[in-house]
Order: structure tokens, then C-alpha cells, then sequence
């Protein structure tokens, strides 16, 4: 009999081979992409049942074997075993977000219930589980492994056991139930945000005269937004009306902008209600969800749901995540205070002295205060920010930092016109991987701004590498006509972000999957993107693209010098705002009984974000049945981690500043972190890199809190 690492590899090559799946046949492209030109829905669909038997097979061969285990033949063929299904899974849920394509959410409907019998068939194997946990019994007297490979059963056996491995009879069938539960509820409620921004209730049709206070690119985007939707229906814009939506680069400008205070309101009550009632309704689903994850985790023998799953972050547990909350709610309650009452203040000038701010008021004059204060709009910044320059600049940061290079190679199809590939490659001309780039909104694409992968970075037994294969995606606004698309700083800032992911997992040298690229603890992921955020604000990079689009001229320094002084403005609202998903967040996975059917949700949120209010909660509107992040993404009794890793971010960004923004050797250090994805522990890794502990000592220097 083979061993079952070279089963798990032969089947692999027999599955790539004999497949007459496009999707699983070897593409003859470079670095095996997809062939997005050749796929279909439901070749994809197809293309899971098939990887899901590869794997049955691979795992079936572990199990059957003779053999004494070990971590090649246990550990290691397990992690090689899911190659096909992976790959089928990542292209078909990228694409359902990136297209929102009716036959795409109809695909990802079919494939969830076998996907998550799929895992609990895994998990709950208890054949394979008793090898699992015989190798990492005896993981120190295995010779010859390395560190990565005794962190891999490390992990291992910890995935398996917290994931219902070790329970017994009835118990571990009641795991199985729970699980296909929780992750067909998790679908249902992914898909009616999506599809409820797209809902037409969700619109708003407003005159020329009601666009006063729009600058012209966001009137010429609302514009053209209406001529589509109304042609697409067979009419004509008789009327030259404008369409305002509750998608980002509609909603945001908008409210910023906007003179017209009934419509703000108007809007903010079409965006916030979203989900509460009617087809698209996540009220019951999320009381559903926090029930049956507090099942599982009690289950398991947890208190709650977020002890269970903080267990392996670095974190570590609830009590410092709420600590770690509440020390950051101290800092910035006051200053937060004051904000607030100074942007009331200056509204009063204009509004009268019985003006009361409310939540469609802050941004717009909030944003008129801080023009007043430091001469600076975020409009100033847009002639600067052309996409392509910009594209060049974003790019450019990874090259300094880190000598990559990107080359645009038209010959890797891609899924949609508005994408483009990139082959990126290392200081030493070799090839690092694929980088997709998706940039504009278009109907039926999901909202926001994210990274993910195709493929993730392996290795074989002889070090040849399997790429990653990395996709970018925003919805910002298509250009207009002839046009330029040029960019808000938030806009950049959101590249940035996402290109920080990006390089993340571009940059693994993970042999093995599971510890490759982002596969590492939730709270440490947002640090790589974060950090990238932080040279917004610097002279040095900014000059190395910003320069305005017809004159050519650089971003002028007393305009970076208002930006950064700008961009303290506001920061203890913006810390307070993520302090409220965060309370909300933990609010719902820290409870230790189950939520009613009749409890209300809006008493629910309002109890959780008391500590860190801002405003009163408006009737009508509330935060819980939209947040994806936790009820459908995987940031459940995590929100917490944009937080913390924005103190991590701050304090690795001070000592690029001690020895320069693109000091060599300092970024020789980063890019171990970078690398390294989960081969190692976070922590060790981190204080590897900065020679101690994080602290929040930067983070309150940089947002003005601590002078």
C-alpha cells in the first residue's frame, strides 16, 4: 500500500489529470489560474461534489492504513488532501461576491448544507482523529520535524478538538446538526445583505436642485447611475434625475456632502433600516445564529460562545478583550466628548442655538469644522489621486519596502471586464504570485472592500511551489465619459488596506496550506493590512505618485501638512464608533443563555453599545442586521481585532519612523512577519520583530490623545 502522503499526492495528480472539469484540469495558463473565459456556475458547482470525493478518498487512505502515524502520514496528507475542493470552493464564493450573479448565489444555496456535512464528516472521523491525536502525543519524540511541522500538529489536533473531535455518542451527532444549522443560517443571512442593498426600496431618485453641496464627480456618478437604471428598464432621463443609493460611494459622499438635511436623514434611515423586516430579514436568523453558536460552545464545555473561540488568538480569552476595550473606551470617552460638542457647536453658527447634532448630521459638519479648521476637503486631495497613478504608487510602496515587482499579463483571463491580472515577483526577479485587481461597483457586487484568494501558497516535498493566486476587490465610482477616476484619501486608505492582505498572502512561505498566507489568528491578521495605512500621511510616499491629473504637479506639502493634520480630527469618534461593533459584537457571543424568540434586538444592541454611545440609537435602525462581520463573516466575538491590531499597526509603524519609512532593515524585519503566515506564534513573531511587547502608547500619540 502507498503511504498516504504519497496516496494523498497521487490522488491529487490522478484528480488534476483525469478531471474533465475546467475547473480542476490543469489550465495550461500560466501558474494554473482559472480559466474564468471556459467556467460556468455550475461547473463549479460540479467541481466541489468532485473535490469532496478526492478528499473522501485521500482521507479514506489515512484511516485505512497500516502504518504506525506519523506527521507525513497523517498531519501532512490531511493538509494536502483538500487541493481540489479548495480550489473549486475559493472560485465559486469569490466570484458569487464579486459578481452577485443569481447562478453563482443558487450555486453557493446547493453546495453549503454538502460543504458543512462535508466538515463534520471530517472533523467528527474518529479513525482519523485517534491518529491525529496519537501524532501529537508523541510530537516530541518524533525526530526530525521542524518547527513549522510541529506547529501544524499543534494546530491540528486543536482544530479537531474544538471542533467536536473528541465528544462522544449522541453529543457528537448533535455537533453535526449544529454545525449544518449554523452555517446554513450564516448563508441565509449573507445573502439577504446582498441582496438588500440591492433592493430598489433602497434608493433614492432626488432633483437637480436636491443635489446642492455634491461636488461635480459625485453628481456625474449619481447621474449616471440613474441614465443606467432607467434605460436598463427601457426609459429615458427626461427628467435629469439623479440616483442616490445606499452602496458606499454613493451613501458616503452623500452624507458628507449633501445641504440638504431632510435627505440625509431620509437616506441614513434607508441605510440603517436595512434587514429589519420584510423578504430580506435578518431579525430572527441572528437571534438564531448567536443560539446555536452559544449551543455549540457550551457543547464543547465553554461558558460561552466567545470564550470558545478566543481560546487561539492572542487575545487569548474574553476578559482581555474586554479589557482591552474598556482601556481604549477610557482613553478616548472624553475627547470623544468634546468632538462631538465642538462639531455641535460650529453647526449652531449656521443652524441656530436649538440645533441638536444627530447621526445624518455628523459627517457633513463634521467635515465643514475640519475645512474650517485646517483649509483641508477631502475633495482637495481627489485631483491627486488618479487611479492608475495611484495603482502605480500602491504598488510601488511593496517595491521599496520590499523590492516586488508587478507586470500586467493580459494573457490570464479573469472573471469580469472591470478585472485585471498582475504577475508580482520577488527582490530576485522570481515569481511570487498572481494579484487580481477589481476596483469598480457595479450592480449585484457585494458592498465594501476585501481580498481573497484563488490559491493559497504550498510546497511539495521537493520545495516546488504551488503560487498563491491573490484577488483585490473595491467598488469605487466608474469613471464618467472621458474622465479620469480619481480617488478620496478614504478610497486610498482602503487600497492600502487591502493590499496589505494581499502582500500577505503573496509573500507566504508556508509549505503546507493551512498556516499559509492569512491563515493566521484573527487578531493578527488586520496587521499587515493597517499598517499600510499608515503612509497615507507620508510626505515621502505620497510624492512617489500623488500629482494632479492635468498638471502633473506633486501633491503640494502644505496640503499633506492639513491632510495630517486633519486626519487627528475626529479620531476619538472614529475609536468610539469601532468600540460600538466591538461591545456589540462580544454582547452577542458572551451570553450564557439564549436569546428569546420575542427579545427585542433594538434592546438588545442599545444595551451593548451603552458604554461607547455616541449618538441615541434612532428608531427603525439598527447596526446587528447588516453586520456581516460577525453573523456571516469570520469575525464572530473577533471585531475586537481591527482594534487591537490598529494598536499593533501604530506601535510596527513607530519604528519604521525611528529609522525611516522605507529603512531597509526594518522592512527585512517586517517581512519575516509577512512570510511567515501561521508557522509560528504571533506573539513571538511580533516581539522577534520589534524587541518587546506592543503597547498602545503609539496608537494615542497618533490619533492626538496623548500629545
Amino acid at each position: 500500500m502507498l503511504a498516504a502522503t504519497a496516496m494523498a499526492t497521487t490522488l491529487h495528480v490522478q484528480a488534476a489529470n483525469e478531471s474533465s472539469n475546467p475547473v480542476l484540469a490543469p489550465s495550461g495558463l500560466p501558474h494554473n489560474v482559472l480559466p474564468f473565459n471556459k467556467i460556468t456556475a455550475a461547473d463549479m458547482e460540479a467541481a466541489v461534489k468532485e473535490g469532496i470525493e478526492y478528499q473522501n478518498k485521500a482521507i479514506d487512505a489515512i484511516v485505512k492504513q497500516r502504518s504506525v502515524p506519523t506527521f507525513e502520514n497523517t498531519i501532512a496528507a490531511l493538509d494536502r488532501s483538500s487541493w481540489e475542493l479548495n480550489r473549486a470552493v475559493l472560485a465559486l464564493s469569490n466570484l458569487e461576491g464579486a459578481c452577485g450573479d443569481e447562478a453563482y448565489q443558487k450555486a453557493m444555496q446547493n453546495i453549503t448544507p454538502m460543504l458543512s456535512e462535508h466538515s463534520a464528516n471530517i472533523l467528527l472521523n474518529e479513525g482519523l482523529f485517534q491518529r491525529i491525536k496519537q501524532v501529537y502525543e508523541n510530537r516530541d519524540r518524533e525526530e526530525g520535524l521542524t518547527p513549522e511541522e510541529k506547529r501544524l500538529i499543534t494546530e491540528t489536533y486543536a482544530d479537531f478538538a474544538d471542533n467536536g473531535a473528541a465528544l462522544q455518542g449522541a453529543d457528537r451527532e448533535k455537533y453535526r446538526k449544529l454545525t449544518a444549522e449554523l452555517s446554513d443560517l450564516n448563508l441565509k443571512f449573507s445573502q439577504n445583505n446582498t441582496n438588500g442593498m440591492k433592493d430598489p426600496a433602497r434608493r433614492m431618485w432626488i432633483t437637480e436642485a436636491e443635489t446642492a453641496g455634491l461636488p461635480e464627480s459625485i453628481k456625474a456618478a449619481a447621474k449616471a447611475e440613474a441614465d443606467a437604471v432607467l434605460e436598463a428598464e427601457g426609459k429615458k432621463n427626461d427628467q435629469g434625475l439623479y440616483l442616490i443609493t445606499v452602496f458606499a460611494p454613493s451613501y458616503g459622499p452623500f452624507m458628507k456632502y449633501a445641504d440638504n438635511r431632510e435627505l440625509r436623514e431620509k437616506l441614513y434611515r434607508l441605510y440603517g433600516s436595512r434587514n429589519i423586516g420584510g423578504e430580506y430579514s435578518n431579525i430572527e436568523i441572528l437571534k438564531d445564529i448567536a443560539n446555536v453558536r452559544l449551543e455549540i460552545a457550551q457543547l464543547l464545555g465553554h461558558k460561552n460562545y466567545a470564550e470558545y473561540k478566543l481560546g487561539h488568538t492572542m487575545a487569548a480569552n474574553p476578559e482581555t478583550v474586554m479589557e482591552f476595550l474598556g482601556n481604549l473606551k477610557d482613553s478616548y470617552t472624553e475627547p470623544m466628548k468634546k468632538e462631538i460638542e465642538e462639531v455641535q457647536a460650529f453647526a449652531r453658527k449656521s443652524e441656530g442655538p436649538d440645533f441638536v447634532l444627530m447621526p445624518w448630521d455628523y459627517s457633513y459638519w463634521y467635515d465643514k469644522l475640519k475645512n474650517e479648521k485646517y483649509s483641508f476637503n477631502d475633495e482637495d486631495m481627489k485631483p491627486y489621486f488618479e487611479l492608475n497613478n495611484t495603482i502605480d504608487g500602491v504598488f510601488g510602496l511593496a517595491t521599496k519596502l520590499y523590492g516586488y515587482t508587478f507586470k500586467r499579463n493580459k494573457s490570464i483571463p479573469t472573471y469580469h471586464p472591470d478585472a485585471e491580472a498582475f504577475e508580482v515577483f520577488d527582490k530576485d526577479g522570481k515569481i511570487l504570485g498572481v494579484l487580481y485587481t477589481d476596483f469598480y461597483y457595479r450592480p449585484g457586487k457585494s458592498s465594501g472592500a476585501w481580498m481573497t484568494e484563488f490559491n493559497t501558497e504550498t510546497k511539495d516535498d521537493e520545495g516546488n511551489r504551488n503560487v498563491p493566486v491573490i484577488s483585490i476587490v473595491m467598488n469605487f465610482s466608474k469613471p464618467v465619459g472621458n474622465d479620469p477616476v480619481l480617488l478620496t484619501p478614504g478610497e486610498v486608505e482602503t487600497f492600502l488596506h487591502e493590499f496589505g492582505h494581499a502582500l500577505h498572502g503573496l509573500s507566504s512561505q508556508a509549505k503546507y496550506a493551512s498556516l499559509s498566507g492569512t491563515n493566521v489568528y484573527h487578531d493578527f491578521v488586520e496587521l499587515f493590512s493597517q499598517f499600510n495605512e499608515n503612509y497615507l500621511t507620508e510626505q515621502k510616499f505620497l510624492d512617489t505618485f500623488a500629482k494632479h491629473y492635468k498638471t502633473g504637479k506633486k501633491m503640494p506639502k502644505d496640503l499633506i501638512d492639513k491632510f495630517v493634520a486633519a486626519s487627528q480630527f475626529g479620531a476619538a469618534y472614529r475609536c468610539m464608533r469601532q468600540l460600538g461593533f466591538g461591545y456589540t459584537d462580544m454582547a452577542y457571543h458572551m451570553i450564557e443563555e439564549p436569546i428569546r424568540a420575542s427579545a427585542s434586538v433594538a434592546d438588545f444592541e442599545r444595551e451593548a453599545i451603552e458604554p461607547v454611545k455616541i449618538f441615541d440609537m434612532v428608531d427603525g435602525c439598527l447596526t446587528s442586521p447588516q453586520f456581516g462581520h460577525i453573523f456571516s463573516g469570520g469575525y464572530a466575538a473577533g471585531y475586537y481585532g481591527y482594534k487591537w491590531a490598529e494598536s499593533l499597526d501604530a506601535d510596527a509603524f513607530a519604528a519604521f519612523q525611528e529609522n525611516g519609512i522605507f529603512d531597509k532593515k526594518t522592512a527585512a524585519k517586517f517581512h519575516k512577519m509577512l512570510e511567515s503566515g501561521g508557522t509560528v506564534d504571533p506573539m513571538e513573531l511580533y516581539i522577534e520583530f520589534r524587541g518587546k511587547k506592543p503597547t498602545v502608547d503609539a496608537l494615542l500619540k497618533r490619533d492626538g490623545i496623548v500629545k
